[in-house]
């Protein structure tokens, strides 16, 4: 899928390039330039993906990300362009009104992308249950998906701890991709070291995602080391085990990717259908097993909320994950995903925030 998804994105770019380039062309300026000087109009046509492969400095995603932003707006701005011609039944219009919109719109709409996936918002759920928590109420804090070194790295990671300390949980949990392919040594550690100051009472939890053990050798730092960190930093790894803290049982499960992940049925036979369970599933996509187990709440990350607009419906479409952000209830099973603190690669979100998920369980009134 990946593959299909790169091939895309690569003929998505090339094709937007080739449109850029052609309607910045028939700019008036570009044109009066070209009657003095053809390399000078030339320079002048590319000048808008010199603007993207600026973000090369990120990494190729992003700049691709940006280029194929342009050319589709710039698409729908001459459609729009075209239509109101047909309206006012005028033949022609300005060349640069269509184009000159395009790159602003292009601009407040990326600039919005960068700001709701660096700021890092904070939204709550409201749970209740008939059981007993050990409490009137819990408060579990949920981030997932930091990729620590895209939006955040180790120091800044570090100030989202102190928000999360704040708080005042009582129980911390991280649902998966703590750390990316490319994460530096330095940030790890350094985020890691952040985590190892938090002191809830329930304690901090952590299960894998699909990127934590990392899919290519290019990290300074093996998985092997990051759990060593973590642990190190009093953060309790789980992998596919069942743990009880204060009075409710913690599930952690391996993440989907991992061959050996147990089911979700074997992990919960023995669990007492009084206590409250919760789960820890990095990738929200066995939602009818979760809910058939019996457990009473399933947190998730992975989708960061949809990140890039239409990514969240074509997932949804494509069965790769059950729900793509929010709350839902299946049955007696209430189902939570996050958009993450941070994201992967791309440093924009336009269909997502970046957020520390707040889940209050209230106990009723007997």
């Amino acid at each position: 899928m990946w593959i299909v998804i790169l091939i895309v994105l690569v003929t998505l770019a090339a094709a937007g390039a080739v449109y850029v380039v052609v309607r910045f062309r028939r700019f008036p300026f570009v044109k009066a330039l070209a009657a003095r000087s053809r390399v000078l109009s030339w320079l002048a046509s590319l000048s808008p993906l010199a603007v993207c492969l600026c973000f090369l400095f990120v990494n190729v995603f992003t700049a691709v990300v940006v280029l194929v932003h342009l050319a589709l707006i710039w698409m729908l701005c001459d459609l729009a362009g075209k239509l109101i011609l047909l309206l006012r039944r005028k033949e022609r219009s300005p060349r640069y009104p269509a184009g000159i919109a395009a790159i602003l719109f292009t601009a407040a709409y990326l600039g919005a992308g960068w700001f709701a996936a660096h700021h890092v918002f904070i939204t709550g759920y409201t749970l209740y249950t008939d059981k007993d928590i050990g409490a009137d109420s819990v408060r579990i804090v949920l981030i997932a998906d930091a990729h620590i070194g895209i939006t955040l790295d180790g120091e800044a990671f570090a100030y989202q701890t102190e928000r999360i300390a704040a708080l005042s949980p009582d129980l911390i949990v991280i649902a998966g991709d703590f750390v990316d392919d490319d994460t530096k040594r330095t940030d790890m550690l350094a985020a890691c070291e952040a985590l190892g100051r938090l002191d809830p009472p329930g304690g901090v939890w952590y299960v894998y995602g699909n990127h934590d053990k990392g899919y290519y050798d290019a990290r300074d730092f093996t998985a092997a080391e990051l759990r060593a960190a973590l642990e190190e930093n009093g953060v309790r790894v789980l992998a596919d085990e069942a743990v009880s803290v204060g009075a409710l049982t913690l599930v952690g499960r391996r993440d989907r990717s991992d061959p050996s992940r147990a089911p979700i049925a074997a992990l919960t036979a023995d669990l007492d259908p009084a206590r409250y369970a919760v789960v820890l599933d990095h990738q929200p996509n066995d939602y009818e097993n979760e809910a058939a187990a019996g457990v009473d709440l399933v947190l998730s990350g992975h989708t960061h909320g949809g990140h890039l607009i239409p990514a969240g419906p074509i997932g949804l479409a494509l069965g790769a994950n059950d729900r793509v952000y929010g709350l839902e209830v299946r049955g007696d099973t209430a189902f939570i995903v996050t958009s993450g603190i941070s994201g992967w690669g791309i440093p924009f979100k336009t269909g997502a925030i970046s957020e520390i998920a707040v889940i209050d369980l209230i106990r009723r009134a007997a």
